[in-house]
């Protein structure tokens, strides 16, 4: 009873520790000349060098710094720094970084001895075996002959058990390294409830033993697998730069299934050391070619969670991969985002199958769960889809995973068809992956031109957006040098806000695509907003930037918001990318009516893009949505699209696209000098905003601008301002008024008797002064008190 007390007494501390103990003895330093150098000056300094983790820069600890602090060792950091061949050093702060797997209990699968077959749990690996399209279609792959030889996949996690007999012999210790312990041995730390299985899980998805009669075997059964183990400790930025850019010229496939937490209220993604481990992966990993990193999309869907709102799913150098259940389903803890790229099988809701695989222990599950386990199937996808041509880039793997994706049994309701004919969802990305389609477009497929980027600031903004309202912003795109097909767009906002979840942000497209980049939040009671945060979105891939782009925000907190800026980041090529001719042949079927459940047959392979047809700029138009101008049919502009698809895609000469639709020059200048802002909204500059919802049409975005009111409620004027009340409180409002103008009436008859009262006593005075036959009186009274007043200074 004692101990219960003093926990109780103690717990509130225990928090406070928890919650403020951000730093730890560890730094990050960059000092010029090599490695012995840098460790004769950290020496001298009382620290220990780690490990070099890119040239010049170094990962240091301090042993007499406690291990967790509130607040930084201020005096080592300023007399190392001190030294005038340290350019900088940074005490680094704990991450929090989460698995993604879903159960926290230990569950026991079968041990090896008691497994009497070859694979014993080939049969229950329903997402590699069920056929009929309900599959990734692996089994096609390995018919092809390839199964990830040569390929070096390495799990970035909490360890990974090197001697598992069904990992053994796949093992590969140049890929491996406990960043954790600082050694090369990854074995995970063992305790009472095997926390650390995660890696061990995820390495058996990958590369797990064919035919050795053991548990299961993995997509790519031939790859070599090595393990990071990196999660089982403090997790700084240097840690996740040491791990993501551990030996990149033998490591081609990093799969990663972590994060920051996916609680629906935390905004957090890579430091600067791991950001440059990302664009030196890309840019210098496999030769030049770039190493391939494979990202969990995220479990926050319970938290209402938004995988935009984590910045290494959200990053253009990872390629996102969410979950479906069995039966086609969004999990229910999957996070729906305009980042994902592709989908693989993994667990769903009670009942449905969930992932076999390896286990700590030397055992086998059939238990591994959630967007954890759909990450590494797609790195052992991937690892065929590169034997099959190791000369794939970074983004030639990101192009076939689009190009081959299938939306096919996979239930969603938020389906759309984007600018160029594929079909794309926020749940799913383009599709579940499919192995032996990726194989087969590898074979064929030429290496995509260089990547081209070009940024569009708009103008400045500082725009408020008010209470319950939201704005729309136009950016027309008239250049973009470099970038004639899109890849990954990104829009970079800077917004203020009281509470941050209550923000919701659309981005539409030239040809139409309308993407949710943020989805309301309901958990992020955060009032930091956002400053300069990334929102990606892969949804336009294949169109054409130029044009005008729209940003819809909206505010439905009780609280005014502010946007300062925003900018638009363009990422593509300047000719069309793509196979062989004649490497695909299949296109996808017309859209169906988006319902409950509704979802797309066939897959998302075009023919490569011709080049007929030049874009026009496109007339900046105020105020143009969709809703408020009529513009003419496809039917009646077979004439002016250059490149029909779904939306129209290119131009002639003397049209202009807006919103996926060509229209006629005249047309445009025609409808720009006619066009009013639409029932709702108001005219701000070359923009309409939303009116305040009273409003039917307003003059501003206050309740007291309104100019004219829906049906059900009048125009009611006073002192200069206009309220729209509704008709069925307006006699409340007329006697409230008539009541108001009574009590004024009596005031003012109460002041006019009294003024009266005041003349009519002063008139009175006066007379009595003036009149002879009072005034002996009045002298007479003045003598008498004249003489007491001289009798009573006598005495």
């Amino acid at each position: 009873m004692v101990r219960r007390e003093m926990f109780w007494l103690w717990a509130p501390l225990l928090v406070i520790v928890e919650v403020t103990a951000h730093y730890t003895p560890q730094w990050a330093a960059h000092i010029e000349g090599g490695p012995e150098v840098a460790r004769r000056i950290v020496e001298g300094h009382g620290f220990t060098l780690l490990a070099e983790i890119f040239p010049d820069t170094y990962h240091l600890v301090h042993s007499r710094v406690v291990k967790r602090s509130a607040s930084p060792s201020r005096y080592l950091n300023d007399r190392l720094t001190s030294d005038k061949q340290v350019v900088w050093a940074r005490q680094l702060r704990i991450k929090r970084r989460v698995k993604r797997d879903l159960l926290t209990r230990r569950e026991l699968g079968l041990s090896a001895e008691h497994v009497l077959l070859n694979d014993p749990k080939w049969p229950q690996m329903w997402y590699l075996n069920r056929g009929a399209g309900l599959d990734m279609s692996v089994e096609g792959a390995w018919k092809e002959g390839v199964t990830g030889k040569g390929i070096v996949v390495t799990i970035l996690d909490d360890g990974l058990e090197k001697d598992h007999p069904d990992l053994m012999e796949n093992y590969d210790p140049m890929a491996s390294y406990d960043v954790n312990g600082h050694d090369d041995n990854p074995m995970p730390r063992y305790d009472m409830i095997d926390s650390n299985r995660h890696g061990t899980r995820c390495a058996g998805e990958v590369a797990a033993v064919a035919n050795n009669s053991l548990c299961s075997l993995g997509i790519a059964y031939h790859a070599s697998v090595g393990g990071v183990r990196m999660l089982d400790g403090d997790v700084t930025d240097a840690v996740e730069a040491r791990s993501l850019s551990l030996n990149p010229q033998h490591i081609d496939i990093y799969s990663a299934s972590w994060g920051p937490d996916d609680d629906g209220k935390t905004v957090d993604g890579p430091g600067e050391l791991a950001t440059r481990a990302f664009i030196n992966g890309v840019n210098k990993g496999r030769g030049g070619k770039g190493s391939i990193f494979v990202w969990a999309s995220g479990n926050g869907g319970r938290d209402h969670d938004n995988c935009n709102c984590d910045g290494y799913t959200n990053s253009i150098w990872t390629l996102s991969i969410s979950s479906a259940t069995e039966n086609g389903l969004v999990p229910w803890y999957s996070e729906a985002c305009s980042s994902t790229l592709a989908t693989t099988y993994s667990s769903g809701s009670t009942g449905e199958k969930q992932i076999v695989t390896t286990d700590l222990h030397h055992q086998c599950t059939t238990s591994h769960t959630g967007t954890s386990a759909s990450a590494p199937l797609a790195a052992g996808i991937c690892a065929l889809a590169l034997e099959a041509n190791t000369d794939l880039t970074w983004r030639d793997m990101q192009h076939i995973v689009v190009a081959t994706a299938k939306p096919a049994n996979l239930k969603s309701t938020d389906w759309v068809t984007n600018g160029v004919g594929r079909n794309v969802s926020h749940s799913f990305g383009y599709g579940l992956m499919d192995a032996a389609a990726m194989v087969r477009l590898a074979r064929s497929w030429v290496t995509v031109p260089t990547q081209q980027k070009c940024e569009v600031s708009a103008p400045h903004v500082d725009k408020a957006i008010p209470a319950k309202s939201q704005v729309l912003l136009q950016l027309m795109v008239k250049e973009c040098p470099g970038v004639r097909y899109l890849e990954h767009v990104q829009a970079k906002i800077t917004l203020m806000t009281q509470r941050r979840g209550d923000i919701e942000i659309h981005l539409t497209s030239p040809a139409g695509t309308k993407t949710m980049l943020l989805a309301k939040r309901p958990h992020d009671v955060s009032r930091t907003g956002f400053r300069n945060w990334p929102f990606m979105s892969v949804h336009t891939w294949g169109e054409n930037p130029i044009g005008m782009w729209s940003l819809e925000i909206h505010n439905e907190a009780r609280f005014l918001a502010q946007l300062s800026e925003w900018n638009l980041i363009f990422y593509g090529t300047e000719t069309a990318p793509g196979a062989a001719p004649d490497a695909v042949d299949s296109k996808p079927g017309a859209v169906p009516d988006v319902g409950a459940g509704a979802h797309f047959g066939g897959d998302n392979a075009l023919d490569a893009p011709s080049g007929g047809g030049k874009w026009r700029d496109v007339t900046q138009r105020t105020g143009m949505t969709s809703e408020n101008v009529d513009l003419p049919s496809r039917d009646n502009l077979s004439s002016g699209c250059a490149k029909p698809s779904d939306a129209c895609l290119e131009c002639f000469d003397g049209w202009s696209l807006s919103n996926g639709q060509c229209v006629k020059n005249d047309d445009v200048l025609g409808m720009k000098m006619a066009l009013e802002c639409p029932p709702g909204e108001y005219r701000t500059g070359e923009e309409c905003a939303k009116c305040h919802y009273t409003c039917k049409k307003c003059s501003g975005p206050n309740d007291y601008e309104c100019t004219q009111c829906y049906p059900d409620a009048v125009v009611y004027s006073t002192t200069g301002e206009n309220f729209c009340f509704p008709k069925s409180l307006l006699p409340s409002v007329n006697y409230t008024v008539w009541l108001r103008r009574v009590y004024l009436g009596l005031l003012l008859n109460l002041l006019f008797l009294v003024s009266a009262g005041i003349v009519v006593y002063v008139r009175e005075r006066g007379c009595r002064l003036k009149n002879p036959k009072t005034m002996p009186k009045v002298l007479e009274s003045i003598h008498y008190k004249l003489a007491a007043d001289n009798s009573d200074s006598d005495n």
